[in-house]
C-alpha cells in the first residue's frame, strides 16, 4: 500500500469532463488525518502508521467526553487531540511519517486507482426473496397456502441431517463491511479537503470510509 486516508461520505454528484461527458461521482471529505502512532518492526513486529480522524468535543480543559484515561494517555503521548476514529495503514515506507503529521487529500492525485471500504446501509430483517433474490415457492393458484415467499427445502433427511453452512436464509440484510476496488479519483479539491471518486461507494451519507491506494 502506498497511501491511505480516512474520510466521510458526503453524497453523490456529477461532473463534466473537458470533452463534455458527464460522469457520476461520490464526494468524500478526505481528512485531515493526524498521525497518532508509528509502529515499527523492531517494537511491534511490523511497520505501520496509525491515523486519527475527527476530534472529540472538549468538556473541560484537557477532558473529553467518551474518552477513557488509557485512550487519553495514548493521544497525549502523541501530542494530539483525541480522535473519534482510528485506522492503521501498513505503508510500503513509513520513514517519512512523524507523530502529529497531517495527512490531507493532496496525497492523492487525479487518476489514482483506489479501494474504498465502508459499512453498507442496514436494511433490517429480510426474507430470502429480498435478501438473496430467491424465487417464489410453489404454484400461485388457489389452495397452495401461504408458502410462496418461504425459504423452501432446508436440507436432506437422514444424511447429513443438518443445514449446510452458508444456506441462504432470512436474516439481517446489509450493515456489513464492503470494499470496492479499482475506483478512480477524478478530482481533488484541496481547499475543501474533498475527493471526487468515480461511481458509488458503500455506506450512507455521513458514514466514515477508508480510502487506500
Amino acid at each position: 500500500m502506498k497511501k491511505g486516508i480516512l474520510g466521510r461520505k458526503l453524497g453523490m454528484s456529477q461532473i463534466f469532463l473537458a470533452d463534455g461527458r458527464m460522469i457520476p461521482v461520490t464526494v468524500v471529505e478526505a481528512g485531515p488525518n493526524t498521525v497518532v502512532q508509528i509502529k515499527t518492526a523492531d517494537k511491534e513486529g511490523y511497520d505501520a502508521v496509525q491515523v486519527g480522524f475527527v476530534d472529540f468535543k472538549m468538556q473541560k480543559e484537557g477532558q473529553y467526553k467518551g474518552v477513557g484515561k488509557q485512550a487519553q494517555g495514548h493521544f497525549k503521548q502523541a501530542g494530539v487531540a483525541p480522535k473519534k476514529y482510528l485506522k492503521e495503514f501498513r505503508f510500503d515506507d513509513i520513514s517519512s511519517y512523524k507523530l502529529g503529521d497531517i495527512i490531507t487529500c493532496t496525497s492523492f492525485v487525479v487518476g489514482d486507482k483506489v479501494t474504498v471500504t465502508g459499512k453498507s446501509k442496514g436494511k433490517g430483517f429480510s426474507g430470502v426473496i429480498q435478501r438473496w433474490n430467491a424465487q417464489r415457492v410453489g404454484s400461485m393458484s388457489h389452495g397452495t397456502g401461504p408458502i410462496h415467499r418461504s425459504v423452501g427445502s432446508m436440507a436432506a433427511n437422514s444424511d447429513p441431517s443438518r443445514v449446510f453452512k452458508n444456506k441462504h436464509m432470512a436474516g439481517q440484510w446489509g450493515n456489513e463491511q464492503i470494499s470496492v476496488k479499482n475506483l478512480e479519483i477524478v478530482r481533488v479539491d484541496e481547499a475543501r479537503n474533498l475527493l471526487f471518486i468515480k461511481g458509488g461507494i458503500p455506506g450512507a451519507k455521513g458514514t466514515v470510509v477508508v480510502i487506500k491506494a
